[in-house]
């Protein structure tokens, strides 16, 4: 490693440590009289910070399911704007209740979701000749000069909100090379032939065409040419904000169902702020106690990975602010995600300088050697999780979503930390004059287990706990259980909302009242808000039968003085649905796809991709027997967790590939069991110790936090350790027997 003189050596060092406590004053503090640090911009989802919840009815009173389900769906797409944490669900036969996080003020959102009516595309002149809409001389906005009724009878209406399949705000350049705002429309195959039809006669005639929505126009564009393809654009937005208000109105005008306001709550955190303060306290002593582990570990650069480790914290605290984030607990696994990446970067660099004076190489080309050997690792590792992050992010709705943005900026920052600052870092440190090769690695001992030869060993008992797990779902099923302890996300539940003589803290609602419901239930699995400057609870079940409705009425009666007629209870549906399930399911399902096509095209090798998919088989399987054999409530987390031990599973398959690709350009493809064995032992140490951190990290969580954050963080630990054993006993010998079965195919 080349030198820097020493006064440029100290200057790095003044400048990191100066914009490490610059990141983290302006996270904590911020500028300003007021002093609030870009952390508290930082928006919480419901079970972290409450927000609000409304209540909406259709004035159908028996609405098909199909058109309650259509209704939700569309109405969680108009309430993304305001969080990608939001919660729509069915209440009763014919009730629709939105919940969004972080807002303390109904009034902010009532105007734009309280009556989501129809949306009418009109053409300006009718089949008779005469304008249909004309522009006001007193108000200069445009008004109907016939009913709607009027409108349909004639053929006026050329397209309804149910053909428009997706509407959007965004920036983009126009004809003159400046960025302008847009509505960008997408139509149905029917909707697009009408289109067509409509924007023929209106281009031939020099006319527009109203985009008439809840009894008033909310934009009349222009024809600039035919539309043939089922794709337009809006064009004289004054600002993107206007763009994206139009854009989600259009979205939400093709709903079958109107809908009222019958009630708007301001309603607390789901999980209370006891969750918050210990799940903080658990992960600043999870990071603590990987920090200490990496200067034990790996001595100088281990203290240098530590202050990077801070670094990469300060600075993702304020990345999040700045964007304004929303944070629950699939996104904070995304985040723990990332400092687990982060923390890989740094253990494959030091593992390889470990190597490399193990060999006898001089220190400073070692440090050299150990960066550059380990780049192609790092680089294929995180992108192939970016690639994974951008395709949830664009295809994934809710917390899902959420959990990518998060995994994406960390991966980002974790990738910068490790190849940039870490690496300045380190570089700096040696040109003051550390150059004793005993405080940059210990020597490493040659290994030479056998774990091509043992993989049938893993594989049994891989196969036993999958089969201990398999009798656990068909034992349940046999009770009359469902096979999975499915939460009320997926399948739905009991809302019972009930008015307490006293006002309950949540702490005191979950040692009180909650054993108490627990007892009714038979189910742990229950979920307590409260409703803010009011004495009202709602208590979220799995369906409660009507004798059940009837003993927790009376049990809340005999043991908190509940007066009667202060208990109402209604069924909800699951809060994520069945439409964003299957975008979750597709949105995973082509990440992981990318991933592996990555995968083959960077090792040439499709037994390479065939191996990792076996693999990330094995991980989830053995993680949804954790979920079955320890009955851990599957919910929304659910798919945060698996998505992190996919993640984490393909990154250490990733740096075991990478070393038997580095071998056999060395060794060619004479001894291929004795060369995946090789490459299997000389990343043991990497592979050890970045599983170890990333526990060591969860299990702080585990330890102080609550039932609720066990719940999310055992299963977690769990696919850990699953997929750290997958990589290490099986990628590596399944990829040796498919190709040896090739090989000796191709002799014969």
């Amino acid at each position: 490693m080349k030198k820097m003189s020493k006064r440029s050596a100290v200057i790095v060092i003044i400048a990191f440590l100066l914009i490490t406590a610059l990141c983290i004053y302006t996270a904590a503090f911020g500028w300003g009289p007021e002093h609030k640090g870009a952390a508290s911009n930082i928006k919480k989802g419901l079970d972290l910070e409450g927000g609000v919840s409304i209540t909406y009815e259709t004035d159908e009173k028996n609405p098909s399911a199909s058109d309650l389900s259509d209704t939700r769906y569309k109405l969680q797409q108009r309430v993304d704007q305001y969080s990608t944490e939001s919660n729509v669900y069915l209440e009763g036969d014919n009730r629709i209740t939105v919940e969004i996080p972080g807002v303390t003020n109904a009034d902010e959102i009532l105007e734009g979701l309280a009556a989501p009516g129809s949306l009418y595309f009109i053409a300006q002149v009718g089949s008779d000749g005469a304008q249909n809409y004309s522009m006001s001389s007193e108000t200069g906005e445009y008004e109907l000069n016939k009913t709607i009724e009027e409108l349909q009878a004639d053929g006026s209406i050329v397209c309804e909100g149910s053909d428009v399949t997706d509407a959007s705000g965004v920036m983009e350049q126009g004809s003159t090379g400046l960025q302008q705002a847009v509505v960008k429309l997408s139509f149905s195959k029917e909707g697009a032939e009408k289109f067509a039809a409509a924007t023929q006669t209106a281009y031939s005639n020099n006319q527009t065409i109203g985009i008439y929505y809840d009894g008033r126009f909310i934009s009349v564009p222009g024809v600039n040419a035919v539309i043939d393809d089922g794709n337009a654009i809006i064009e004289g937005m004054s600002s993107l904000e206007e763009a994206t208000q139009i854009a989600s109105y259009i979205r939400i005008g093709g709903l079958k169902l109107k809908l009222n306001e019958i009630r708007s709550n301001i309603v607390g955190a789901q999980l209370g702020q006891e969750a918050l303060r210990t799940s903080l306290i658990g992960g600043a002593i999870g990071l603590a106690a990987v920090m200490i582990l990496m200067m034990v570990v790996y001595l100088v650069p281990g203290v240098i990975a530590a202050f990077a480790l801070v670094f990469y914290a300060a600075l993702m605290l304020l990345l999040l602010g700045l964007f304004k984030i929303t944070l629950t607990l699939p996104g904070v696994a995304g985040i723990i995600l990332s400092i687990g990446m982060a923390v890989d970067a740094n253990v494959i660099i030091y593992s390889r300088i470990s190597e490399e004076l193990t060999n006898g190489v001089p220190l400073s080309k070692a440090l050299n050697f150990g960066f550059d050997k380990a780049m192609s690792a790092i680089v294929d590792g995180n992108v192939t999780t970016i690639i994974a992050a951008f395709v949830i992010m664009i295809l994934g709705t809710g917390t899902i979503k959420g959990f990518a943005i998060n995994l994406a900026i960390g991966v980002v920052l974790s990738m910068f930390t490790a190849l940039v600052v870490s690496k300045l870092l380190v570089r700096a440190v040696f040109s003051l004059g550390l150059t004793d090769r005993k405080k940059w690695g210990r020597t490493k001992k040659d290994r030479n287990y056998r774990f091509v030869r043992n993989m049938p060993k893993f594989l049994v008992l891989a196969v036993l706990v999958i089969a201990i797990g398999i009798g656990s779902m068909v034992m349940h099923s046999s009770k009359g259980e469902r096979a999975l302890n499915y939460s009320l996300d997926f399948i739905g539940g009991t809302a019972t909302t009930v008015e307490f003589p006293e006002d309950y803290s949540l702490e005191q609602l979950d040692a009180k009242v909650k054993p108490v419901v627990e007892k009714i239930t038979g189910d742990s699995n229950v979920l307590m808000q409260k409703v803010v400057s009011s004495n009202q609870v709602i208590i979220k079940t799995r369906t409660l039968s009507q004798d059940e409705r009837v003993s927790m009425a009376d049990a809340l009666e005999e043991n908190f003085d509940v007066k009667d007629g202060n208990i109402t209870t209604e069924s909800i549906s699951a809060a994520i649905g069945k439409e964003i399930r299957n975008n979750a399911i597709m949105a995973v399902a082509i990440a992981v796809a990318l991933m592996l096509l990555y995968i083959f095209i960077r090792f040439r090798d499709i037994r390479f991709a065939l191996s990792a998919i076996l693999a990330l088989l094995h991980d989830v399987l053995i993680t949804l027997m954790v979920y079955a054999i320890l009955r851990i409530s599957v919910g929304s987390a659910f798919i945060a967790v698996m998505l992190t031990i996919l993640g984490y599973s393909i990154n250490s398959t990733i740096v075991i590939f990478d070393r038997v690709r580095e071998l056999r350009k060395v060794r060619g493809e004479g001894n291929l069991e004795n060369l995946v064995d090789t490459s299997v032992n000389m990343t043991l140490t990497r592979s050890i110790f970045t599983n170890l951190t990333t526990f060591i990290s969860i299990l702080g969580l585990y330890v102080v936090g609550v039932s609720t954050i066990k719940e999310f963080t055992l299963p977690m630990m769990c696919g850990i350790v699953a997929g750290g054993l997958s990589s290490v006993f099986l990628t590596g010998g399944l990829w040796y027997h498919m190709k040896n079965k090739a090989k000796a195919k191709k002799e014969k």
